[in-house]
């Protein structure tokens, strides 16, 4: 058989356990070589446009988060006092967190970004028909598998940056698991949307796009 098929979800192995594809590396030692090197020069090569895209849009979730933090103390303070508009701009632009705001968009840039891009081209080598056995395997997977990692590095990243490694053990008991629940229900409808329509050179740039409330909603976690 070419392939093993199990209720619709393709897993691509070679035929007859790769032993046809060696007597031909064989015969053209080459072609197997430069192909190869191929393989090895896409596989590192650094998909600046993916995170590049996930950078941008972290970095409008936190600032969104820093604005309605902000907003929400000068609200407390000013009670119900009416307000104009040029003083809630002065408000909102003041003592921004340049610092934190970096910090959440370097971590879209270095891990999100590329962790993701990588993720998707993995699921969509394993399971290339989009069929409904293929899209609900990679809705659970995303989040069984992407949800827990994108979760825990992120902690750990920002853990890492402010100097509290320490604390990161009960950071995870206290947030990790209410903000993987809250997640549920966001990315599995974005999910099954991002794998039912979006082509696979753009499904970072969606995920992300959507990411935009998910990443106020982390950048908020993060601040407590």
């Amino acid at each position: 058989m070419g392939a093993l098929r199990a209720g619709g979800l393709w897993w691509n192995f070679p035929p007859n356990g790769g032993r046809n594809n060696k007597r031909r590396s064989s015969k053209r030692p080459n072609s197997s070589s430069s192909d190869s090197m191929d393989l090895a020069k896409e596989g590192f090569q650094f998909p600046y446009k993916q995170a590049a895209t996930a950078a941008s849009l972290t970095l409008t979730g936190d600032t969104i988060a820093q604005c309605r933090d902000k907003f929400s103390r000068w609200r407390q303070k000013s009670g119900d006092a009416d307000f104009d508009e040029k003083e809630v701009a002065s408000i909102l632009l003041s003592d921004h967190d340049w610092l934190r705001a970096f910090r959440m968009a370097s971590y879209g840039f270095f891990l999100y970004g590329p962790g993701s891009h990588a993720w998707y081209q993995f699921l969509d080598r394993c399971m290339p028909q989009p069929s409904f056995v293929n899209i609900s395997a990679k809705v659970i997977l995303n989040q069984i598998v992407l949800g827990p990692c994108v979760i825990a590095v992120v902690f750990a990243w920002n853990n890492l940056w402010l100097g509290k490694l320490s604390q990161l053990p009960s950071k995870y008991q206290k947030d990790a698991l209410p903000t993987l629940l809250y997640g549920f229900r966001f990315w599995v409808p974005v999910s099954v949307l991002n794998f039912r329509v979006v082509p696979l050179s753009a499904r970072v740039a969606f995920m992300s796009s959507c990411s935009i409330f998910w990443n106020f909603y982390l950048s908020s976690t993060m601040s407590k």
